[in-house]
Parts: C-alpha cells; structure tokens; sequence
C-alpha cells in the first residue's frame, strides 16, 4: 500500500517488462564475474573508463543502422533536446575520445562495463536493459590490434570458466568492395549488409535486384557468406582482405587460442565496421549462441574528429553467465571470515569494539544486531556461511578473551582478544 497525492492505492507496482532486480546471491555471482573481467582486462594493459547512460539521440541515429534505431528509448529533456538511453558503448566511447582523450599516446587501449538498452522482445538472455563488458584499442591499424582485440575476448571468456565457445573471424572490406564494384556504396550498402548477416537470401536478392546488381553478382556475393571452416579455406583466395585474415588468424594460434574459424558471412549488425570483424559463440546456448562481437572500424570522423583507425568489441554480459550456467560453472560465497555473537547486556560493547577491529584489518565480520540468544546467533552464523563464530559472554570478558568455534568442525578454543585479529587474518 502507498500513497500518491494524498490517497492511499492498494496497487502493486511491477518492474518494467525486460528489466530485472538482482537479489544479494545474484548481485555476488555478478559482481564476482564482472571483476574477473575486469582482472583480465588490466592484465592486457587496458584502463578503465565510464560514459554516460544518456547521451544526444543524433549520436547513435548517425551511423548505427536502422535495426539500433528503430529500438532506441529516445525521449525530449525538458530543454527540448533530444536524449535516449544508450543502445550500446562504442558510439559513446568515440564521442568521448574526440572531445577528451585525442591527445592521449596511442594506441590507446580502454574497456568498460555498464547498461545499455534497446525496446526488443525480451527472451532468455535478452532484455531491453542489459550489461555489456567491451573493450577499444585506437590509433593503431595493424592485424597485431585486431588479434589483441579478439585475443582479449577470448581470454576474458576462458577467464570466467566458460570452455566451449567458438570464434568466428571475417572481414566486412571484401564484401564492401564486392558491392562498390556493382556501383552500391557506403551506407547504401547497409541493407544489402544486414540481410546477408542474416542469411536472409531472398530478401537481399531483392534488395541486389533493385539496387542494379546483377543476377551473377548477386550469386557471387551470397555464396561469399557461405565460406565457413579454418583457415585453410583462404589458401585460395588472394586480396589484402585474406591476408589480412591469415595474419590476424596466425597471432592468434600463436597466442594459444585454436577454436577458430574463418567466416565471410560475418558482418555485425552496425553500420560503423569497415574491416576485420568476428564473432564468439557459445554452442550450448543453441540457436541464440552468440555472447560477443566486434571488429575494427571508422567512427571518429563522423563526430567531427581526425579519422583514427579502431578496433574493438563487447561482451554480452548476461548471455555470457547464462552460457556458463549450461556448462555447469558455479561461483559459491564463502561468507564473512567471523560473527561477533555477544551474550548479555555487558558484552554488547565489546562485541562491537571486535568486530570493527576485524573489519579495520580487512577481516570480512559480522555481529549479532538482533539480540538473539546465543543459540540462534549460531544458527544464523551458520547460514551466512561464516567460518568463525567469536563468542564473548561473562567468563569471556572476565579473562578478556573470545570463545573461537570452528562452524565447520564444531571445535572450540579460548582466544586472547588482543591475539583475535591476527589469528584471523593470519
């Protein structure tokens, strides 16, 4: 029950449709996932940055494809400006690099992990809000970036657990260049793009018909998105495109990462990629298997900056941990290290003074603040999963000691306070 101006409504009030509340086990499982992420990406020389949730609607109307738009949350401010809650990360990190970080030694390597959100039909691993993990490397045109870019993804994965997965890497410039032979150029393009992502043949022979593409060429470019398989499959072909692939693949067999293949058919979803672009799937997830995507691209131009090659990606955070859900990974919390449980009035004070000493020495610790007898103070103790339970009554304060119990075993053994922190930590 609450009330609104005045009057009292009996009316529950949902969440919106596609959003979701994480409980305190769900935000651990997140948060401990979302580090190891993090962990991996400073390994690999990246830094941190953040960008704003909202941003001007033009920045991603510019150059991020219909299919983004068409999802965006846009809305007027009460400026009159036209704002929406980003649909994704890189537009926002380019914007940010031109007006900030465009003096900054190249390249420049970031990632970044925050909410995105784009009205679709939610399903399992998809919602209207959702978490991407992704990462940027700028100022650096070589295959050596793209294969840390993709070496980075993979390593994040493998970090978190996840073993099944599979990368796909292919190059947009070959069937870009296809289509500017036929006369369909830059953004005219696109919708030719997407469909062959999608494997929409029909649609995109239409699309080829009425843009003035002939029936052979249109034949040549759909039988392009079928050549899947290793990287053999290129010892055929020859271009700076192939070649391009073949190095990016050799760094990464030399970086220790196997499972990939070669895919022409990969084009992303984006209208801003111009190269090397790749997929990472997770097979077990079934017909919705891809987690991560990215590649390189052009985008700083477009927002009033010096053109700078990049190269980057994001990580589907959600689908990602719904992957390792299917592989069976599990992250288990272990608790607080001690609970502080006072018996009687007099060791109230003291309890407290013990536990804010364990915390100060980086002890995780919790006290009793339900005036429980000692007897449910241990029963609780044991459902938060603690290690230790510091037990202070009468005979303890008399000879300023602890009772020490092991919840695992049920041992128990007399502690000096003042030896009580670095029994702990030690």
């Amino acid at each position: 029950m609450f009330i609104i101006g005045g009057s009292i409504s009996s009316h529950m009030i949902q969440r919106p449709r596609g959003t979701r509340d994480f409980g305190p086990e769900e935000m651990e499982v997140r948060r401990h996932f979302e580090q190891m992420m993090r962990q991996e990406a400073i390994l690999h020389g990246f830094r941190e940055i953040a960008t704003p949730i909202f941003e001007h609607t033009e920045l991603f109307t510019l150059k991020s494809g219909p299919g983004v738009v068409e999802e965006i949350y846009a809305f007027q401010d009460k400026g009159g400006r036209e704002i929406c809650l980003r649909p994704e990360l890189t537009a926002s990190v380019m914007r940010f690099f031109i007006s900030d970080l465009a003096n900054m030694p190249r390249p420049l390597k970031m990632f970044y992990f925050g909410q995105c959100f784009r009205y679709e039909r939610p399903q399992a691993g998809r919602y209207r809000e959702f978490f991407q993990f992704g990462a940027e490397v700028i100022g650096n045109p070589t295959p050596e970036t793209d294969a840390e870019v993709i070496g980075l993804a993979a390593a994040i994965l493998e970090r978190t657990g996840l073993k099944d997965y599979r990368i796909r890497v292919g190059h947009i410039g070959i069937l870009r260049e296809m289509l500017a032979q036929a006369g369909v150029q830059g953004d005219a393009a696109l919708p030719i793009l997407q469909k062959l992502d999608k494997k929409a043949y029909p649609e995109a022979e239409e699309l080829m018909r009425q843009a003035g593409i002939s029936a052979e060429m249109g034949n040549e470019l759909i039988e392009i998105t079928k050549v899947t398989g290793p990287v053999s499959i290129l010892d055929s072909r020859e271009g700076p495109a192939a070649d391009y692939i073949r190095q990016v693949c050799d760094i990464l067999v030399a970086m220790g990462f196997s499972n990939l293949s070669v895919d022409l058919g990969v084009v992303r979803g984006l209208a801003y990629y111009t190269g090397m672009v790749f997929e990472v799937d997770a097979p077990k997830l079934g017909a919705e298997k891809q987690i991560c995507g990215g590649g390189s691209y052009s985008l700083s131009e477009l927002f009033g900056g010096e053109k700078v090659f990049s190269s980057g990606f994001a990580i589907g955070f959600d689908r990602t941990l719904l992957a390792l859900q299917t592989e069976g990974v599990e992250f288990v919390s272990s608790g607080p290290v001690a609970y502080v449980v006072p018996v009687g009035e007099a060791a109230r004070s003291k309890a407290f003074g013990l536990v804010s000493a364990l915390r100060r020495a980086g002890v995780p610790a919790e006290v009793d603040i339900m005036r429980r007898g000692p007897g449910k103070s241990l029963k609780h103790a044991s459902s938060l999963k603690a290690r230790f339970a510091l037990i202070i009554g009468d005979k303890e304060l008399e000879s300023d000691s602890v009772t020490l119990r092991d919840m695992d075993s049920g041992e128990q053994t007399m502690v000096r306070m003042e030896d009580v922190v670095g029994r702990l930590k030690g």
